[in-house]
């Protein structure tokens, strides 16, 4: 039940890639028949990706993952920008999207974090009054990891193109499993990760519509149209392509199937007393559940559901170790308490009714026990 921290790689992904470990292990820059082999696979795959989204297959770069592509935007447009030094984000993004936020600050850019609403809903029209002459960059995810809300993408795309602004948005949550259409949606830069879509971890890729320049962030070889250097992860990109396709093939199914479990789950939590839904309650993600309970803390909810058999989180898997409420939480207006309460289950295609049953047996038992003996009651 934590399919947003990382999910299973698919029997035909893992297929897919296979030859490319031990077989077909050219490296895509040699010009011999093993490399050619290799670019030749990297060129099937970018273009596969590259219509999934409606792109052009070189505005496709592949990167390690989402944190990369988040850097490599963040950074590589702030250091090749003369005209302005101000970022547009939410208070509710991810880390790989703050902290370079953060680290660009120091170095003396400013950044407006723009606040949500109580569902984690950034007002498109705040982004359009946060906007001045020198801002060169807004990024607002496209959908929340923890809490699940689908944010009004297409809506701030609209309003940066009008305004001549770059906009960004990390779409790591929601890629492959709702439709993107980035001339469409109006994006001019898109991050993504694989193992968050059945493929393998350590790859993904930033989209960047053409004529857009970005500073690379490392030097090398030139790999990536010499803005991602270091020899690709054919295996993994390869694997990637295949997630794609079957991302393709099955979002419809998978949706109708996670929505199913997911409106159970809601249904069956929501009456445990003092049990908050967090989160948009219709704009969100098909696999994600995201609730707060008064009176417990959070992480021994996990550590006994782990005892149980359930494996789940208190939020985003890159932060579970921190001390401090979430920021997500804290942006939609809960209390540091309620927000140490909180629990993310998160579904996948492999889940299925019975396992929803048993965690809703589960789940009151362990709220209801952790009640009993909590000094927060």
């Amino acid at each position: 039940m934590d399919n947003a921290a990382t999910t299973p790689v698919d029997k035909e992904v893992a297929k897919a890639m296979q030859p490319y470990f031990s077989e077909k292990f050219g490296n895509a820059s040699s010009l011999h028949l093993w490399g050619r082999e290799a670019k030749m696979a990297l060129d099937i795959a970018r273009a596969k990706i590259a219509k999934f989204i409606g792109a052009k297959e070189e505005e496709i770069i592949f990167t390690s993952g989402g944190t990369e592509s988040n850097n490599l935007t963040i950074k590589g447009l702030a250091f090749s920008s003369p005209r302005g030094s101000h970022i547009i984000t939410s208070k509710i993004e991810h880390h790989a999207i703050t902290e370079p936020c953060e680290w660009l600050e120091k170095q003396g850019y400013k950044v407006t974090y723009l606040d949500v609403d109580q569902y984690g809903m950034v007002n498109p029209k705040d982004v359009e009054k946060a906007i001045t002459e020198k801002t060169i960059l807004v990024s607002i995810m496209h959908a929340n990891n923890e809490i699940g809300t689908i944010e009004p993408i297409a809506e701030i795309g609209k309003i940066c193109k009008k305004h001549n602004i770059l906009f960004h948005t990390d779409a790591v949550q929601s890629f492959g499993k709702v439709p993107i259409n980035v001339k469409k949606m109006n994006i001019d830069l898109l991050s993504t990760s694989a193992h968050k879509i059945y493929g393998p971890k350590g790859v993904g890729f930033l989209y960047i519509r053409k004529g857009i320049k970005l500073t690379p962030v490392a030097h090398g070889g030139g790999h990536e149209q010499g803005i991602r250097s270091g020899t690709e992860n054919v295996a993994g990109i390869v694997g990637f392509a295949k997630a794609v396709e079957l991302a393709k093939k099955r979002m419809l199914f998978d949706n109708l199937h996670l929505k199913k479990l997911q409106k159970k789950l809601i249904e069956g939590i929501s009456k445990i007393e003092n049990a908050k839904l967090n989160g948009h309650p219709t704009q969100r993600l098909a696999n994600n559940v995201h609730f707060s309970f008064s009176g417990i803390e959070g992480e021994s909810l996990v550590v006994l559901l782990d005892m149980a058999g359930i494996g789940a989180s208190t939020g985003s898997a890159c932060t579970t170790k921190s001390l401090k409420p979430s920021h997500v939480l804290t942006a939609c207006g809960l209390s540091a308490e309620i927000a140490h309460s909180s629990l993310r289950l998160t579904l996948g295609r492999e889940n299925t009714p019975e396992q929803i049953n048993y965690v809703l047996k589960k789940i009151p038992e362990v709220v209801a026990n952790l009640r009993k003996i909590s000094p927060l009651k």
